[in-house]
């Protein structure tokens, strides 16, 4: 009953298969073993044409690795000021870029526009040697919000980067639920929608860990295998990295858990907003739940012990709920069930 994140869950069976075949033998280190190729080939098949991609162990090393290759280190990167490279990385993005800027691009429900984002850049002061300079965008697809950016969002935002000569970055942790949730084509959602480069997520979505920096910009890739060895991030046994990611692609392993996901919180958001006192934050549209409770059945549900992360304020209560491909469908209607008798108690007292 952990809603906490989807981190928090073990791995997919398949994964820990593969993850089993891959020890056996040996073969060539550092990538150049037939399971990297295979990943890559999966990969180029999936996005429609031949893509650069780098397997490597987390989020934040993918995310602050892909923006390194973007900007240089008098550089500045757009995006939401929740955006996981601003609130969760610890600097990440401004060590491995060796000191850019981030500056945020602000609205609603964790989405930026590229209204909003042309009228930063015209303010940003390009050429003036007192400022950084505009060199990137990075959005993020699942938004730390739980919303999802479309391909026509998307290209619209693309669209301002190439009027300002800026690449675009896009934060893929939670690809998988986006893209199962728009029922659209990887393609789509990526590099015909402008995008240049993907930080493709697996490990929050049945992988143990495993992460991959998709380059649809080959140019863009050049410098990058230097700066994954530099940073401590080329693994010697790759193969197992790479076996995840294997796994993760095949017979639609990585769409069908997202699936699975999206539909475990599409049953509690609409059984929560359902519920008298009770409103949803933000629009539910893939694996994650913003919701505002009373305090009483907050603290009802974690002494019932339901785990999931406080969020809000003490004046505003509120919660984050997030479903992954092991929430089971029990689990996502009791907790539904048990907000539903809280609540009642309450307003009966």
């Amino acid at each position: 009953m952990n809603f906490s994140s989807d981190n928090v869950t073990g791995a997919s069976p398949q994964i820990l298969d593969a993850l089993m075949r891959a020890a056996e033998g040996s073969v060539s280190s550092y990538g150049a073993d037939p399971i990297t190729a295979r990943v890559q080939e999966k990969l180029g098949e999936i996005f429609e044409r031949p893509v650069t991609a780098f397997p490597v162990a987390t989020g934040t090393a993918a995310n602050a690795l892909a923006l390194s290759t973007l900007t240089p280190a008098w550089g500045a990167v757009y995006c939401h000021p929740n955006a996981h490279i601003e609130e969760d990385e610890c600097g990440a993005p401004e060590f491995f870029t060796g000191g850019a800027k981030l500056v945020h691009v602000d609205g609603p429900h964790g989405k930026f526009t590229a209204e909003a984002l042309d009228a930063r850049l015209a303010a940003a002061g390009i050429g003036n040697v007192h400022h950084v300079q505009a060199a990137a965008v990075s959005l993020t697809n699942v938004t730390e919000a739980g919303t999802i950016y479309t391909p026509a969002e998307i290209a619209a935002i693309a669209e301002v980067c190439r009027k300002y000569k800026l690449k675009l970055h896009m934060d893929g942790a939670r690809f998988a639920n986006a893209l199962v949730a728009l029922n659209c084509s990887a393609a789509d959602l990526t590099w015909k929608a402008g995008v240049d480069v993907l930080s493709f997520g697996a490990t929050k979505n049945g992988a143990m860990a495993a992460e991959a920096v998709v380059f649809f910009d080959e140019a863009a890739a050049d410098s990058f295998a230097f700066r994954r060895k530099r940073a401590g991030h080329l693994f010697s046994k790759m193969r197992f990295l790479s076996a995840q990611l294997d796994a993760y692609l095949t017979d639609d392993l990585w769409r069908k858990n997202a699936r699975h996901a999206n539909a475990m919180a599409r049953i509690m958001a609409d059984g929560l907003a359902r519920l008298p006192g009770i409103t949803l934050d933000h629009p539910v549209q893939a694996n994650e739940i913003f919701a505002t409770l009373p305090a009483a059945t907050i603290d009802g549900l974690l002494a019932d012990g339901f785990a999931f992360y406080r969020w809000g304020s003490a004046e505003t209560p509120s919660i984050r709920l997030v479903t992954s491909f092991a929430t089971s469908e029990a689990d996502a209607r009791r907790f539904v069930e048990r907000a539903r008798d809280l609540g009642a108690k309450t307003a009966a007292e």
